[in-house]
């Protein structure tokens, strides 16, 4: 006889008390990671403030840093990038959801952390993309550079002094990739 663990839902993740760890769900199974961080926080604001802004000043859509979206059920998978972006007419009508809407948003950003490792961000841009984002975007603070996925064979390497253009998925936004990262 075998014992099988049992599966956390999307449901019982929201629910959890909060314990000052970052916690995501993949199939079933909870991730906790510790915080990522003052660099980390200090970048992902800097991505808030920049897109963000933009999206806000030219009702594009939703803006949100950090928050969960169920990928997938039976079983459950919630990812939570560093900053994330919906066009509008997305999100269901009505107020915004409470806990994890189930859609994959237009944009996602992360953050690269020092603890992650190479293949712990691959598989969960590939998660990403899978799921229905249309651009996922890497930041990696050490040499203040982005890649730039657009699916698995569309990717696009972007040192400080590039110029990020991501018209396609926020009309109009174009910055110096440099811009990303705090002074």
């Amino acid at each position: 006889m075998t014992t099988q663990e049992k599966l956390m839902t999307a449901e019982e993740l929201f629910l959890l008390p909060d314990d000052g760890m970052e916690h995501e769900l993949v199939r079933g199974e909870l991730r906790t990671m510790p915080p990522p961080g003052f660099r980390h926080e200090e970048i992902a604001l800097q991505v808030a403030l920049q897109l963000g802004g933009f999206v806000k000043a030219h009702r594009l859509g939703r803006a949100v840093g950090g928050p969960g979206f169920r990928l997938e059920r039976h079983p459950d998978t919630v990812r939570a990038p560093d900053f994330a972006f919906i066009a509008a007419g997305r999100l269901p009508a009505g107020p915004p959801p409470i806990a994890y809407p189930d859609l994959a948003p237009d944009l996602v950003v992360e953050v690269v952390s020092p603890g992650d490792t190479a293949t712990e961000v691959q598989a969960k841009i590939e998660e990403w993309l899978r799921a229905g984002v249309r651009l996922a975007l890497v930041l990696f603070p050490d040499t203040r550079s982005v890649a730039a996925y657009r699916n698995a064979n569309d990717i696009r390497l972007l040192g400080p002094d590039d110029v990020l253009e991501i018209g396609d998925v926020l009309p109009g936004f174009t910055c110096q990739v440099r811009e990303l990262f705090p002074e």
